[in-house]
């Protein structure tokens, strides 16, 4: 094998940090030369801009410089033309102009909609924890944070600030926590600045985020929803007619009725419903008194009201108890399955999530895409 051969096959090792595919594979590698101990190599990346640029390098360092007779790498970094980019845009989509990836029938991604009746019960800090220890598990997770107006999961997932990487129309989600994640929020001038937008551009912004996004191959993809029934709701539906709904409620039992509204909608769209979580449940204080700080049996009734609505058992998935490491982690951007292992809602939220991951539906007859 000669010194270029052995170059090239130790190249293949190293993948785009944000697009998770080879270099040679995204057409990055432009030119490689070698003489007197010495790798010329000229890699091109995807925007100037790009904010992997050092651990591309560091990774090419990592794998030409243990070659017997490389003592030295010299490598340019220039950015590719438009037509270069809109060759990987091809090769991430298959060939295909833009699309939903998660509408297509021969789609594996669960896409699951977390919803409420009502604002202000904890959905958003459900979500990113869900998301999370789903990703501890070895699932690959996306998060798309759909609550246009409210939107909350950069800062529950220490994002504030950061933005996608742009590739002309495309672009790809930051990843933290081995969960990626895509929010209005990151497209804004400021992150004060409101979104004023109506219906039909609410559909047009959902549309949007989940097709101009490349997110890979997830197993995973929840989507935290406005709370109430309105537009985004629908167009979820209309959308990924495939997704399934988690509805979340307190432990009031005047929550439940609310509650039921956000299942009721997704069951009038042909959504599955799959399950209740109640957050803010009782808590055990340090002298091992039992608190019900919101009351008690909401979870149970809303899950009551739901199995009776779609005909079918709609399981109580968890009680999550109310928590002040809960509260703290959103503040400082650390999920409390990552923050407070440990404590009762996290060994809560564990165990919802095992409910979560496993299939209820049979894959028989789904294409796999396998190449042979």
């Amino acid at each position: 094998m000669s010194m270029i051969d052995s170059i090239n096959d130790a190249l293949a090792q190293v993948k785009d940090p944000e697009l998770h595919r080879s270099l040679p594979e995204l057409g990055m590698i432009d030119s490689v030369a070698f003489d007197g101990g010495v790798v010329t190599l000229k890699v091109l990346i995807t925007i100037a801009g790009c904010p992997m640029k050092d651990r591309i390098r560091s990774d090419i360092d990592s794998v030409l410089l243990v070659i017997e007779g490389v003592n030295k790498v010299d490598l340019t970094l220039e950015p590719m033309s438009e037509e270069q980019r809109n060759n990987i845009k091809k090769l991430l989509r298959g060939g295909r102009e833009k699309f939903i990836p998660f509408a297509q029938p021969d789609s594996l991604t669960r896409v699951i909609g977390v919803a409420s009746g009502k604002g202000g019960v904890g959905k958003s800090s459900v979500t990113v924890n869900l998301a999370v220890a789903a990703a501890q598990k070895g699932l690959r997770v996306g998060i798309l944070d759909a609550d246009v107006y409210g939107h909350s999961i950069p800062r529950l997932m220490g994002l504030l600030g950061i933005r996608p990487t742009a590739i002309d129309q495309m672009f790809i989600p930051p990843e933290i926590y081995g969960v990626k994640v895509v929010s209005m929020e990151m497209f804004k001038p400021e992150r004060s600045d409101p979104v004023a937008y109506r219906g039909p551009m609410l559909h047009k912004v959902l549309e949007q985020l989940l097709s101009d996004a490349y997110w890979g191959d997830l197993d995973i993809l929840f989507l935290d929803l406005p709370p109430g029934t309105g537009d985004i709701a629908i167009s979820l539906g209309q959308l990924i007619p495939a997704s399934e709904i988690i509805v979340v409620t307190t432990p009031q039992i005047a929550a439940a009725e609310v509650a039921e509204r956000a299942g009721r909608i997704a069951h009038q769209i042909k959504q599955q419903v799959i399950g209740v979580i109640e957050n803010m449940s009782d808590y055990t204080t340090p002298l091992g008194e039992k608190v019900s700080l919101f009351g008690t049996g909401g979870g149970e009734e809303t899950s009551r009201r739901l199995s009776e609505l779609v005909g079918s058992n709609v399981a109580l998935l968890g009680k999550i108890p109310f928590s002040p490491e809960l509260q703290s982690g959103g503040d400082l951007g650390t999920p409390v399955i990552l923050s407070a292992p440990q404590s009762d809602a996290a060994l809560e939220i564990n165990q919802i999530t095992e409910k979560l991951i496993v299939r209820s539906k049979s894959l028989v007859g789904v294409r796999l895409g396998i190449a042979t």
